[in-house]
């Protein structure tokens, strides 16, 4: 018989793990002794808050990130084929979302694995809830191209596709790059386009904001270097 993967979100900021993971939550990711994570140091300080019933010495850890190979996934399912749970961790955040993992869950599912996403927070998800664009068609496009013309270019299609399909649509930045993304938007994109910025989600110091590029123009937010989710409805 094998055993389940549970799928377990990280808190995206220093905010109490209690606002953002419910109890009975909590109580799961304890159960569990073997993990798959990206950063095992950073992974053991969340468990220490979890009150784990296990030791953090105790507890299994391999390693899932950006720099693992295709051929070493099913290495990281032996643990769940020989019948015990295992979670993975993402570094903040929802693994498999804008994060490793989603090769291993279809892997997972491919060897009849049962898979469990836990509730937790997405940057995502909440940005797109608090900014008051279209909730019920969206895209999510991760990072945009580095280059700047083909950036610009994205931009866009991206501000065509929205406005002919009413699609709010969602990306993301590094965040020592947000700042020259957010004054690019702003150039590019027409006056009457709406445009949320949501910086530093579940932090003390969270923005969100949604405004025309018109409106943004006359005062843009020192955003350099936060964590930043975009969102686009033209």
């Amino acid at each position: 018989m094998t055993g389940k993967i549970y799928l377990i979100p990280a808190p995206i900021s220093s905010q109490h793990i209690a606002w953002v993971l419910p109890s009975a939550v909590q109580q799961c990711i304890a159960e569990i002794s073997c993990f798959i994570v990206e950063h095992p140091k950073t992974a053991r300080q969340f468990l220490k808050q979890i009150n784990s019933k296990y030791a953090l010495q105790e507890l299994e850890m391999q390693t899932l990130n950006e720099h693992t190979a295709t051929k070493d996934l099913l290495s990281l399912l032996e643990p769940v084929l020989a019948g015990r749970d295992v979670g993975l961790l993402s570094e903040a955040g929802c693994p498999a979302v804008a994060d490793p993992g989603a090769e291993l869950i279809r892997l997972a599912h491919k060897k009849n694995i049962t898979v469990v996403p836990l509730i937790g927070p997405s940057s995502i998800l909440l940005a797109l809830m608090a900014s008051g664009l279209n909730g019920q068609c969206f895209a999510f496009h991760g990072y945009l191209p580095i280059e700047n013309e083909a950036r610009s270019t994205k931009i866009v299609e991206l501000e065509r596709i929205s406005a002919s399909q009413n699609q709010t649509q969602i990306f993301i930045e590094a965040p020592y790059r947000n700042q020259k993304l957010l004054e690019q938007l702003v150039r590019i994109c027409s006056d009457h386009t709406d445009l949320c910025v949501a910086s530093h989600l579940t932090f003390s110091s969270e923005m969100i904001a949604t405004r025309s590029i018109k409106e943004w123009r006359f005062s843009l937010p020192d955003i350099n270097k936060i964590p930043t989710i975009f969102l686009l409805h033209g």
